[in-house]
């Protein structure tokens, strides 16, 4: 190590700074491993970002308090990029209103199907009725399932966990999944995954294409609308 990144490391250590460091660092590596292997469904940057980071706080016996402080700027910018998802959807404008009732019918039957397979399920299994709830709302952004959560007086962290963990696995076996069925138009490949796996399936479908993103940016904003309306609704008639 030089003097110079030698001063470097002195100043990052600290800084909050280190830890924004780490986070954008990681996800370059990672992105640059998904774009060698051509955007392999199991090399997705975000998974391995988050091991990859979960370790070296572990190694470093860092809080995620400490962490957090440094990488809140990351979080900030979810909001910009989220209605920066408006810009590819007004060039496709046409395209997404010759579509507009498959795609209400897809967003009623896809948000129902998630919540009810997830309750159904965690029932089967005899899951505490507080992780039934926290369970529920996770196939939406995380923003709003951990609201979702809050209103039920369920856990807004494993809802958060159960959100992450959903949008990974959406986003590894959606491409896998739809050309083994055969589905070749990328509006319904998209609108899928928006609806099953919100923002991180949308990262995913404009890694793929870009209309597969656009009409997936839809489905995660309007499935976070219409899965706080069901969810209270669905809990109250199967949990009773």
């Amino acid at each position: 190590m030089n003097a110079a990144s030698f001063s470097l490391w002195v100043y990052l250590s600290q800084s909050p700074l280190l830890w924004l460091t780490v986070t954008l660092s990681t996800y370059a590596v990672t992105d640059s491993l998904s774009l060698a292997t051509h955007r392999h469904p199991l090399a997705n940057p975000v998974l391995h970002s988050i091991w990859i980071i979960g370790a070296f706080l572990l190694i470093t016996g860092t809080s995620y308090t400490t962490y957090f402080a440094g990488a809140q700027f990351v979080h900030f910018l979810l909001g910009p990029a989220t209605v920066a998802l408006a810009v590819p959807l007004y060039d496709n404008r046409k395209r997404v209103i010759a579509a507009i009732v498959p795609m209400m019918i897809s967003l009623v039957v896809g948000s129902i199907t998630a919540i009810l397979s997830v309750v159904l399920f965690a029932k089967a299994f005899g899951l505490p009725h507080a992780v039934i709830l926290s369970l529920a709302p996770k196939s939406v952004t995380a923003g709003v399932a951990m609201g979702i959560s809050e209103s039920l007086h369920a856990d807004p962290s494993f809802t958060a966990v159960s959100v992450v963990l959903t949008g990974i696995m959406g986003a590894i076996i959606v491409t896998p999944l739809m050309n083994w069925a055969a589905i070749t138009d990328f509006r319904a490949r998209g609108f899928a995954v928006g609806i099953a796996a919100h923002g991180i399936g949308t990262a995913r479908a404009f890694q793929v294409d870009e209309v597969a993103g656009v009409f997936s940016g839809i489905a995660m904003g309007l499935n976070a609308l219409v899965t706080s309306l069901l969810v209270p609704l669905a809990v109250t008639l199967l949990l009773r």
